[in-house]
């Protein structure tokens, strides 16, 4: 069979989350599928981090979203003969002729208007708007949904009103190179200017990330508890930071905050495992990778107790309610001193991260991908 997998942002120089979570899952179909014929569908850019192998061929062309997905990748699917269509990335063209798989990571976007929630950009509020407008019709049309989480399974099952047999949870794997524990400390350290000591927070302006709370309570804990204290801050441009800390009139823990820019994601295993705490304290998450790859390189992490966090942390991370900024800086202290806590947390997490791997997840869908097939050739 010809199975085409859309894959449109893999080649981007500055990947996030649903980009490796697709990139992770075709590495390891190639590794264990030299049977079927794939067709890996792509945005052109500047990172070729996939390489064509005999039956898996790349096809990338340049489109805006909208027009790449609804118009371009149907018509690729149709020129390369492309007998099931796998969209990795929570929308699908409405209109494809053969049966189509959706992973769906997340229905955040439905939960609550983005034209009418503080915190987005208008990249994001188009985003989301653009999703709201062709998820639904998608559904409809699906074979079948894959989802990360059985969290996220019930929530699309209830806020959609969707069958939930129709939905299978695969969960995601952890990348190889965070869990083998080879780490480019002095290199990493001065490419990006890390101070000895520090907690790590990955945040970004999607309001989900709650950002806002996070750097308040560190605030707090620098002005509070530790006056030396530093956070390291990835992909947030300190002026954002600024604003926050005005708000609250801690400014002047500003010095305290160190920004990064983008961390690549070959040297993100070494960022992690230098901190002293991780910092996870997400409003919502379909999954949360980020709080896994912490755990395989050995970082304590604090994490939130909703949604599917603590799901995935399975009692390996400190649990906090996103929305208390005295609870969140009360973990951070309280993690810091207590080495032992820190350790269990530690271990737990080393044996948590076992039960993540691209290959389970790959050979998952690739029985999803025969399920489909089969029923669609004897209907």
């Amino acid at each position: 069979m010809k199975i085409g997998i859309e894959a449109q942002r893999i080649f981007r120089r500055h990947k996030h989350g649903m980009d490796f979570v697709a990139l992770e899952m075709i590495r390891h179909l190639q590794q264990i599928d030299h049977i079927n014929q794939y067709v890996i569908f792509t945005n052109k850019g500047e990172d070729i981090c996939l390489r064509e192998t005999d039956n898996f061929k790349i096809v990338s062309f340049k489109a805006s979203y909208p027009v790449w997905e609804q118009l371009k990748l149907p018509e690729m699917c149709r020129r390369y003969g492309v007998e099931l269509l796998h969209c990795t990335s929570n929308t699908a063209p409405v209109k494809t002729g053969i049966p189509l798989i959706i992973t769906l990571h997340d229905i955040i976007y439905f939960e609550k208007n983005p034209f009418f929630t503080r915190g987005y950009t208008s990249y994001q509020r188009f985003g989301n708007m653009y999703r709201r407008l062709v998820v639904r019709r998608i559904l409809r049309k699906a074979s079948q949904i894959i989802t990360v989480s059985q969290f996220e399974k019930n929530r699309i099952s209830q806020q959609l009103d969707f069958d939930a047999s129709k939905i299978k949870v695969i969960y995601n794997g952890v990348g190889r190179h965070f869990v083998k524990g080879e780490y480019r400390k002095d290199e990493v350290r001065k490419k990006y200017n890390l101070p000895d000591s520090y907690f790590l927070f990955l945040g970004n302006t999607d309001p989900k990330k709650n950002t806002r709370n996070t750097v308040l309570a560190f605030a707090r804990y620098a002005e509070q508890h530790n006056k030396d204290a530093c956070l390291v801050v990835a992909d947030l441009p300190p002026e954002k930071v600024k604003e926050y800390l005005q708000e609250a009139n801690l400014q002047e823990t500003f010095t305290n905050f160190y920004f990064t820019g983008y961390i690549y994601n070959r040297d993100l295993p070494t960022v992690i495992h230098l901190a002293d705490i991780f910092l996870y304290p997400s409003k919502r998450e379909s999954f949360g990778l980020p709080l896994l790859e912490a755990m395989a390189s050995r970082t304590p992490v604090i994490t939130s107790n909703t949604s599917s966090m603590p799901e995935i942390a399975a009692g390996a991370a400190l649990l906090v309610e996103p929305l208390d900024i005295n609870n969140i800086c009360e973990a951070m202290n309280t993690l810091y001193n207590d080495r032992s806590l820190q350790s269990d947390l530690v271990n737990k997490g080393l044996e948590r991260v076992k039960d993540f791997n691209w290959k389970t997840v790959a050979e998952s869908v690739l029985e999803v991908y025969r399920e489909v097939l089969s029923s669609s050739t004897s209907s």
